[in-house]
């Protein structure tokens, strides 16, 4: 024993050894440190990166540096395409089934909802793509006119509507505002049509409206209710803007049962549009 104690206190290099050992575990933490605080920087960039925008992260604690796994709420990419793709393709189907089982024009009205719907829950570049993807589906199964047909108007409603009510706007704008894209593809419709067909479908729509004017006008005159001088009066000019206007006049109806079955429907999937006028609620409560 004693041997060992004189050989610790001779030997200089042992005690430089023992010192460099009780020293190393330090150095090694030291060094581990620095890597321990990129990793969660990382991981917290990936983290915000993961988040919407329009729906920021709360964290449990004050700083989130120091805690960068401590998100409440995360939603993940995959979320937002399952659901973009599903919506497009429930649209697509519902306008395939119109066309070929002719259930109803009710149908109509489901018709721009999914991806109002897409807008309401993942915003403007969701609802987009599910137009687009709406689009390119019909396309494979229908052909690319009858996709054209579907996209216009009803894939631009749906963004528009959504748009819309993502901003609480009254039922007035958004109406007049959808009432413009519908007409805008009813005359797009008949301009395609006549492409297709070779012929001004234009001037034989109002052609046909002249025609029944002057039969109601013949008529009235043989009840005695006008007179012979009516007859042969008929303006093509003022038949034509009377086309526009009941062209118009039905698209507003078809936007109003919209927006009706919207609010109906939007409320119960936890996505609900705006209010409609006090007197539409009035309706409602007594039909009820």
């Amino acid at each position: 024993m004693s041997s060992s104690f004189e050989n610790h206190q001779t030997d200089p290099t042992r005690k430089d050894q023992d010192d460099q050992v009780n020293s190393s575990p330090n150095s090694d933490d030291e060094a581990i440190e620095p890597a321990q605080s990129d990793l969660e920087e990382e991981l917290a960039a990936v983290i915000s990166d993961l988040t919407l925008p329009n729906e920021p992260a709360t964290h449990s604690s004050a700083d989130p540096s120091k805690s960068p796994t401590a998100y409440v709420r995360t939603v993940t990419p995959p979320l937002v395409m399952v659901e973009t793709a599903f919506l497009a393709s429930t649209a697509s189907l519902l306008w395939l089934v119109s066309y070929y089982l002719s259930i109803g024009p009710w149908m109509r009205i489901l018709f721009p909802t999914p991806i109002a719907l897409v807008y309401l829950r993942w915003g403007h570049r969701a609802a987009w793509m599910a137009a687009l993807v709406s689009g390119l589906l019909l396309s494979v199964l229908m052909g690319p006119y009858l996709s054209l047909l579907f996209f216009i108007p009803y894939g631009l409603l749906g963004v528009q509507l959504g748009a819309m009510w993502k901003r609480q706007s009254p039922w007035l704008p958004s109406i007049s505002i959808g009432t413009l894209i519908s007409t805008f593809g009813f005359f797009f419709r008949m301009w395609l049509l006549s492409i297709f067909l070779g012929e001004d479908l234009w001037a034989y729509l109002t052609n046909r409206i002249a025609d029944l004017i002057q039969f109601v006008l013949s008529k009235l005159v043989d009840w005695g209710l006008l007179g012979l001088d009516v007859l042969g009066q008929t303006n093509l000019t003022a038949v034509q803007f009377a086309t526009i206007g009941v062209v118009m006049c039905s698209d507003v109806v078809y936007l109003f049962t919209v927006h009706l079955a919207a609010w109906l429907l939007l409320e119960r999937l936890g996505n609900p549009i705006p209010e409609p006028p006090t007197w539409v609620q009035v309706l409602m409560e007594e039909e009820k």
